[in-house]
């Protein structure tokens, strides 16, 4: 499974970890990914998102028959 949210488009971010020493290692911040299956009332079945923590807030808030209306308009299949 990518790290990347269906809903918000968050993906890893890159950075250096610096150690007391001043060494730099190379490292990465994961968005809270999590694989969602939500029922779509307009569509009459079940739609499996790979949605962060931010996007499920955003479901929630907005309807799922809103934010999948949103992904069909960007042109994504769903």
């Amino acid at each position: 499974m990518s790290a990347h949210c269906d809903v918000t488009g968050r993906a890893p971010g890159f950075g250096k970890s610096v150690s007391h020493s001043h060494h730099r290692t190379s490292r990465r911040w994961n968005p809270n990914i999590q694989k969602k299956t939500y029922f779509v009332p307009s569509l009459g079945r079940r739609v499996t998102l790979t949605v962060s923590a931010k996007g499920i807030k955003t479901i929630d808030r907005d309807g799922i028959d809103a934010v999948i209306a949103r992904l069909r308009a960007d042109g994504r299949k769903v």
